[in-house]
C-alpha cells in the first residue's frame, strides 16, 4: 500500500482544480479567496512535484496539457466525491418557521421592539412577521398566526391566554399639573382635554372613571390613531393620557410623563395584553413564542404588580 505522504499538499490540488475547471487562474483566486499568483505558485509547485507540465500558459488564457487533462479527471472525480460524503454527513439545517403575528404598534415599538433580539437568540429558527394594525387581526380566519391584543378578554372565535396585566393611571407633562394647576379631585382634571386611541370598543377612561368618580359628560376628549400619538401629544402638553404603564415605562422613570391625580391606579387583573390564537392546540412556534412572551412579562412586572396570569 502506498503512503499517503507521496499525494502532494491538498492545497496544491485545489487550486489545480478550480483553475482547471474554470480554466482560468483569477477565476480560481476569487473561488478560493486567495490571490492570483498565490494559484500559480501552487499549481507550479504541483507542476514541480509531478514532474509535468499541467497548463500551457498563453498571453490571455491557460489550457490544460493531455497530461492536465488526464490528471484533472481524476483530481476533480476525488473532489466531487469528497464532496458528497461530506454532504451526506453533514448535520441538516435546522428547518425555520416564520410565525405571522397580529398587534398594536405601539405595543411593538414601546415594548416588544427592545427585547425582539432576546427572542431571535432563544428562538434562531423562528422568523417572526410583525404585522401591526389598530384593527383586531383575524386570528380564526387565518390572516395572522397568532396575535398580540390589549384589552379585557372575549374575543369570539378564538383562545384567549393573558399574558400580562396592565396598570392604569392618568399621565400628562409635568407642566400641565405643576403648583397650582395640580388637580386635587378626579373632575378636576376635566380642566384638560382627555386624549384617547382609537379603539372598536373603548373602555380605558370608562373604567378608571368609575373606580374613581369621575363624571365624563363634561368631558373634552380628543381622539387619536393610535397609542403611540396619544403618548406623543401628552409629552407635548396637548392633554391627559391613560397610561399603559407597561408601554410608558421609560417616559414614568425619566419624569417626562407623571401621573396627574396620584393615588389612583387602575388594576383590574382582566385589563392587560393577550396572547391570542386559533382554538386547540398551539404550533409548536407560536408555544414558543407564548412562553417566551410569558417569562418576559413576569420579568417586566413592576414590584408588588401583576405578571403572567
Amino acid at each position: 500500500m502506498r503512503s499517503t505522504r507521496s499525494l502532494p499538499a491538498l492545497v496544491s490540488l485545489r487550486a489545480f482544480e478550480a483553475a482547471a475547471r474554470r480554466l482560468s487562474f483569477s477565476l480560481a483566486a476569487q473561488e478560493l479567496f486567495v490571490t492570483q499568483s498565490a494559484v500559480s505558485h501552487h499549481i507550479q509547485r504541483l507542476e514541480s512535484e509531478l514532474g509535468v507540465a499541467l497548463f500551457e500558459r498563453r498571453t490571455r488564457a491557460v489550457a490544460l496539457t493531455p497530461a492536465g487533462q488526464a490528471y484533472y479527471e481524476h483530481v476533480h472525480a476525488a473532489f466531487e466525491l469528497l464532496r458528497q460524503g461530506t454532504d451526506g454527513i453533514r448535520a441538516p439545517a435546522t428547518a425555520r418557521s416564520t410565525l405571522k403575528v397580529g398587534l398594536l404598534a405601539s405595543f411593538a415599538t414601546r415594548w416588544l421592539a427592545p427585547r425582539l433580539p432576546a427572542f431571535a437568540a432563544a428562538h434562531p429558527d423562528i422568523d417572526l412577521q410583525l404585522q401591526t394594525d389598530i384593527g383586531l387581526a383575524d386570528v380564526a380566519g387565518g390572516e395572522v398566526d397568532v396575535a398580540i391584543r390589549y384589552g379585557r378578554g372575549g374575543w369570539p372565535g378564538v383562545a384567549s391566554r393573558l399574558l400580562m396585566a396592565e396598570r392604569l393611571s392618568v399621565v400628562c407633562a409635568p407642566a400641565l399639573v405643576a403648583g397650582r394647576k395640580r388637580p386635587r379631585t378626579a373632575d378636576d382634571l376635566l380642566r384638560h382635554p382627555l386624549l384617547a386611541s382609537h379603539a372598536k370598543q373603548p373602555f380605558e377612561w370608562d373604567a378608571w372613571s368609575r373606580r374613581f368618580g369621575m363624571d365624563l359628560g363634561r368631558a373634552q376628549t380628543v381622539h387619536l390613531h393610535d397609542y403611540n400619538i396619544v403618548v406623543e401629544a401628552a409629552l407635548a402638553g396637548q392633554g391627559l393620557a391613560m397610561g399603559r404603564h407597561r408601554l410608558i415605562a421609560a417616559q414614568l422613570a425619566s419624569g417626562a410623563l407623571v401621573e396627574a391625580l396620584p393615588g389612583t391606579m387602575l388594576e383590574d387583573p382582566r385589563i392587560g395584553w393577550w396572547f391570542v390564537a386559533p382554538r386547540g392546540t398551539l404550533t409548536p412556534p407560536a408555544r414558543a413564542l407564548h412562553d417566551w412572551l410569558a417569562a418576559s412579562a413576569t420579568a417586566d412586572a413592576p414590584p408588588g404588580g401583576r405578571g403572567t396570569h
